[in-house]
């Protein structure tokens, strides 16, 4: 069964913010989607499960809460929604990975995307079980697979394929500063029998990006021309006021669902902010499931 919902991530707290960091972020997610007219519409949270990554990450990896104990924080303090979470596999034995799946299953995660290697490593490095190799072991234990998709980088199309042959039932996408995604699903709609759930992950862009960076080393891809151009977008929108943005912001939006709505894949959307969830961005998702939004569709 689709999800066919809008999730909100948020990402753990570094363990120095403590327990009652995560309360707090709780108490403002409920705040703000109120304050926005958007109470009761999110239905999920996504966590992702956190990993090292390269040395130029923009904001330094602190150790950060594990994805059940900052749940298991949320949860009494959002009633009623359920979480997504990616799991990275590649350095969990079978056996382990199957331990750590169903206590994420039992906590009340519905989806679970399997994630490989950071970018510092090759695909296939890393003691445990490759992303797509869990994506079909585990078929009895999750029921909702998640693969990530990127529409821009090279090779996606046979890459997203063979993680759909393996068990995915569904893809959220890397976060979309451009309308690539139409002509990737288009084209995946035209070569393959596989109609996956889509994540469609829209990100808000504050101020802050101008001096930090970090959604720019996100969605990096160096020497690829498509990504470069999100990555100039994404420059432009962090000098925006709040209305300028929210206008670009939509219209890219609108463009995308425009695009996909009619390809015979489940949608879901799924919003972020990178630098902590704040009153524009709320605004600005708002706006978006004005336009469309799966549980109004």
């Amino acid at each position: 069964m689709p999800l066919n919902t809008i999730a909100l991530e948020l990402v753990p707290p570094t363990l120095e913010r403590g327990a009652q960091y995560a309360v707090d972020e709780a108490h403002k997610v409920l705040a703000l989607s109120a304050e926005a007219g958007i109470e009761g519409r999110i239905r999920y949270v996504m966590i992702p499960g956190m990993i090292d990554e390269d040395d130029d990450r923009p904001i330094e990896m602190k150790p950060r809460m594990d994805v059940l104990d900052y749940w298991s924080i949320l949860k009494p303090e959002m009633p009623g929604l359920r979480g997504l979470c990616t799991q990275v596999t590649s350095f969990l034995d079978e056996t382990a990975l199957r331990q750590r799946l169903t206590a994420l299953s039992g906590a009340g995660f519905d989806g679970i995307a399997f994630v490989g290697v950071p970018r510092t490593m090759k695909d296939g490095e890393g003691e445990g079980v490759a992303p797509t190799d869990a994506l079909s072991i585990y078929e009895d234990l999750v029921p909702n697979r998640g693969a990530i998709l990127i529409p821009t980088r090279d090779g996606e199309q046979g890459r997203f394929n063979f993680k759909c042959d393996q068990g995915a039932t569904y893809g959220m996408t890397q976060l979309l500063y451009s309308d690539a995604i139409v002509g990737f699903l288009t084209e995946f709609a035209k070569t393959t029998d596989h109609r996956p759930e889509i994540l469609l992950s829209f990100g808000f862009v504050p101020k802050m990006e101008s001096k930090v960076g970090l959604i720019n080393w996100l969605i990096q891809d160096p020497g690829n021309e498509a990504v470069a151009a999100e990555q100039e977008f994404v420059t432009r929108l962090a000098e925006l006021e709040p209305g300028e943005k929210r206008k670009l912001m939509l219209d890219l939006y609108k463009r995308v669902i425009d695009g996909v709505a009619g390809l015979g894949f489940p949608l879901s959307i799924h919003f972020e902010a990178a630098y902590g969830v704040s009153k524009p961005a709320f605004d600005t998702f708002a706006e978006m499931l004005e336009y469309w939004s799966p549980d109004r569709s």
